[in-house]
């Protein structure tokens, strides 16, 4: 198989696969979860309120407002650092919204300059690095840590590294931008089915408190 064949795969069918898996996986994902939170609490959307969720996503997503955040500084800035690198980098970077624009999405959208792209791509290999050494040190982190988290790491920060090697022309760029699309194609595939899928997993346990807390108990969740 040639290089341009291989990349018309990994650009066409294997990456509609991927946003497939992805959008069914989350969406089978937020079903269950519900279910599951149902059958164990029958009560649990009775009182659920929508000021108390929308309250504590609001103050668990800004830095050092709630306590466990300014408890944990270095954590936190790495956190916030990492978040917002890992979803604007991909989402936002020119060559990423050119591709969309061309040809999946058929949309076009307001770009980041590559520099401020490339650097968000290191905090985010910094920073999985910064995870991987908190799990092996920090004895509350180790002890609910195994091997898959550490592969689950290593899968985030791939495209990454593949990504800044293809934009760097560092070793055979043809080879990189492959791995680049495949190591990302599997890491949105792998969302919905491992503890990445925090994203959605979070603000439904944030919700969830936040309303048991301020509606029920009335006291704060943050």
């Amino acid at each position: 198989m040639s290089m341009h064949t291989l990349y018309n795969l990994v650009t066409g069918p294997l990456a509609w696969a991927a946003f497939a898996i992805f959008i069914g996986g989350m969406l089978a994902k937020f079903i269950y979860l519900t279910y599951l939170a149902k059958k164990k609490d029958p009560t649990v959307f009775a009182y659920l309120s929508t000021k108390h969720v929308i309250r504590s996503w609001f103050m668990w997503s800004v830095p050092f407002v709630a306590k466990n955040w300014r408890l944990r500084p270095l954590f936190t800035v790495v956190t916030f650092a990492f978040h917002i690198s890992l979803l604007a980098a991909p989402i936002f970077l020119m060559a990423h919204v050119m591709m969309w624009s061309e040809g999946v999405l058929g949309i076009s959208f307001w770009t980041l300059p590559d520099q401020v792209a490339d650097w968000m791509t290191v905090i985010v290999i910094v920073c999985c690095v910064y995870f991987a050494v908190h799990r092996m040190i920090v004895p509350e982190a180790n002890y609910v840590t195994d091997i898959k988290d550490f592969l689950m790491l290593i899968l985030v920060a791939l495209p990454f590294i593949t990504g800044f090697l293809a934009y760097h022309q560092i070793g055979d760029y043809k080879v990189m931008i492959i791995l680049h699309i495949v190591s990302g194609e599997v890491w949105l595939a792998m969302i919905p089915f491992t503890w990445l899928g925090h994203m959605i997993l979070g603000p439904m346990v944030r919700g969830y408190m936040g309303s048991e807390f301020g509606a029920v108990r009335h006291v704060k969740d943050w």
